[in-house]
């Protein structure tokens, strides 16, 4: 398997790459990491005429400070970047305990974060989490800036809000809250392959422990990652209890509407939605609860 011809452009900066995209829009596509482009190239699924490539952009990468506290972490940062930085696994535990199921160790080692995004795949993980955390995504053309939140991005499967003379250049995570408590839980056929059913819940409890605000987010659910934390606003206001959180799964079960595949059937799914959602909830509870 071989792509089609195309003209490869190494990018010397950010200014460089966004006029090339500006000139040839839709024909050309940035190659960061490559991890998902390569192989839709290969199967000639995409057939871009003009490959910019942006590893030169040392800008690009790298976590930085947000302006009011969390962080502020670049396109080309990698998984491996994220996966080492003790400092930003003990900021976003979710994301520390998500990058594990994310493919493979040689996988997360030249895929990027904004590269993950753009392509929108709605049974990967890290859609799902930024849904989970009010993630901010930055973009950027020749002329302008914007700013768009996580649920805004995600149109459709592989399908996104980026116009064809734009690029992601940034992520924007939010710090939460004291006693927040987080977890990530999948099943997948095989360690490293996209999962089955994938949920992320964010539970941030006061004084008493009553909950005060909740995110849950699932991934392989449906065309884009799926935010279903309306199931859970009856948990509002007071201590989840194991029926409350068995009536959110049940919730959960009746809201998503996913389609299937030739490893799971859509019943399936809906029936491990339903446990995870039990598991995730109780763990993320429990760890706000420890301070974890």
């Amino acid at each position: 398997m071989k792509p089609a011809p195309f003209k490869y452009i190494a990018a010397a900066s950010l200014e460089h790459a966004l006029s090339l995209k500006a000139e040839y829009g839709d024909d050309a596509k940035f190659l960061a990491g490559g991890q998902s482009l390569m192989p839709t190239m290969n199967f000639r699924l995409a057939q871009p005429a003009i490959l910019i490539d942006l590893n030169r952009i040392e800008s690009l990468g790298g976590i930085r400070p947000g302006d009011a506290g969390g962080a502020r972490i670049g396109a080309l940062t990698r998984y491996r970047n994220l996966e080492r930085d003790a400092g930003f696994a003990r900021m976003f535990p979710l994301i520390a305990e998500a990058l594990p199921h994310i493919a493979h160790p040689q996988i997360r080692n030249r895929g990027t974060i904004g590269g993950n995004l753009s392509h929108a795949d709605p049974a990967s993980e890290l859609p799902a989490i930024m849904l989970a955390l009010g993630a901010r995504f930055h973009i950027q053309t020749t002329k302008q800036t914007r700013s768009v939140e996580a649920p805004d991005f995600f149109l459709g499967a592989l399908t996104t809000d980026l116009q064809p003379d734009e690029m992601l250049v940034e992520v924007e995570l939010p710090l939460s809250k004291p006693r927040t408590g987080s977890c990530f839980m999948e099943v997948a056929r095989r360690r490293g392959d996209f999962a089955i059913v994938g949920i992320a819940v964010m539970m941030t409890l006061g004084n008493q422990d009553e909950c005060t605000h909740i995110r849950l987010t699932f991934c392989g659910v449906g065309e884009t990652p799926i935010d279903a934390s309306s199931a859970a606003d009856h948990l509002i206001g007071s201590a989840p209890t194991e029926k409350a959180i068995c009536d959110v799964a049940a919730s959960v079960q009746a809201m998503i509407d996913p389609g299937g595949s030739v490893h799971a059937t859509a019943d399936y799914q809906r029936h491990v939605a339903g446990v995870l959602t039990e598991r995730a909830l109780q763990t993320a509870f429990q760890r706000a609860r420890d301070g974890h």
